[in-house]
């Protein structure tokens, strides 16, 4: 039995091949495997989502390009030398890059899911149908919140902060035609669009609902909660600042410049936000491999079996075996000397 359970251990690689011969051993190292296993999927998971930024980014770039592009335009429609036609033909050529634009957002997918089309922003919402959260940043913690707004011919004219979470943030508003914006401490920040074509005029009150949940969420760890949050906003003309970019007078072509200085600004923050989180994942792979590689010399250490004392055991049970069929064989020769000499 001993040199068959040696024979086992040396043929399997494992010192423990059955509950019996370690219960406890045995429980510690399916629970070290399972470990082992799932960081391995997490470190996959990671290269993948690095995989989803470079797609994203690689998008971004191009847009980049087209808006880059869109201000040389505007710079020559705001010189003095080229004529009305001159600026009509420029227009088209913007009115298609902005059509691009808005393709490649919505266009742009990793098995299929959106990346630029707002799906992967965090997700906010009101009591009031008229009102859209358009974003709000990460920092501000996922509560309702209250405000309260006055509409007058179309335009917001005033803003109420009724909420005391807000107060606790030192939260300020601003407003612009049928937009609010709301900033505080921390870099809270939220902006909302108001359809004030279609709400009553007088002040209206709205809940908010900052849910906190939204963007693509990684699991880069073995077990539930260890994840990684990438939010990408929504990429449209609209938050980029051009949706009404306009060269085709001089006056209108110099208001492009400063429009288009902003999309810029925009898209690069999204780029360099976006490079943060690649760096983060490159540096995660790298602490779940090192933590595979020790978690995994770990159950090597309870789980494999010593191969050179396991031959010294196996060949010393080989001996002993050998040898006990040997003196077997003597004593079975004795009854037939007997047998022999009594012929």
């Amino acid at each position: 039995n001993q040199l068959a359970n040696s024979t086992e251990r040396l043929s399997s690689g494992y010192k423990i091949n059955h509950a019996r011969e370690n219960p406890a051993g045995l429980a510690i190292s399916y629970k070290m495997n399972a470990q082992i296993r799932g960081l391995k999927r997490a470190s996959q998971n990671a290269a993948n989502g690095i995989s989803v930024i470079e797609a994203a980014e690689g998008a971004l770039t191009e847009i980049q390009a087209m808006v880059q592009r869109m201000n040389e335009l505007a710079v020559q429609a705001a010189t003095g030398t080229i004529v009305s036609t001159d600026r009509n033909a420029i227009q088209k050529e913007i009115d298609q890059l902005c059509e691009e634009i808005e393709r490649i957002a919505k266009d742009t997918e990793f098995n299929t899911q959106s990346l630029l089309d707002g799906e992967q922003e965090l997700k906010g919402y009101t009591d009031v149908p008229e009102v859209k959260v358009q974003k709000y940043s990460k920092e501000i913690k996922a509560d309702d919140y209250q405000l309260a707004f006055t509409v007058t011919n179309n335009e917001i004219t005033a803003v109420d902060l009724t909420s005391g979470d807000f107060d606790k943030y030192n939260a300020t508003a601003e407003f612009d035609g049928n937009k609010i914006t709301i900033k505080g401490d921390d870099g809270i920040e939220i902006q909302l669009d108001v359809d004030t074509a279609n709400i009553a005029a007088g002040t209206t009150n709205v809940t908010l609902d900052i849910t906190g949940i939204g963007g693509m969420e990684f699991q880069v760890g073995a077990n539930e909660g260890q994840t990684i949050n990438v939010i990408i906003p929504e990429i449209s003309l609209k938050n980029m600042g051009i949706e009404n970019i306009d060269c085709s007078t001089q006056e209108s072509a110099l208001e492009a410049i400063d429009m288009v200085d902003v999309a810029l600004v925009f898209i690069s923050q999204t780029r360099s936000s976006l490079g943060a989180y690649q760096n983060r994942l490159d540096h995660t792979i790298s602490s779940l491999d090192i933590t595979g590689e020790n978690m995994t010399a770990a159950y090597s250490r309870l789980m494999d079996v010593d191969m050179a004392d396991e031959m010294v055991e196996y060949t010393k049970l080989q001996v002993l075996t050998q040898a006990g069929t040997s003196m077997l064989a003597q004593a079975n020769e004795r009854p037939q000397s007997a047998l022999q000499l009594l012929q």
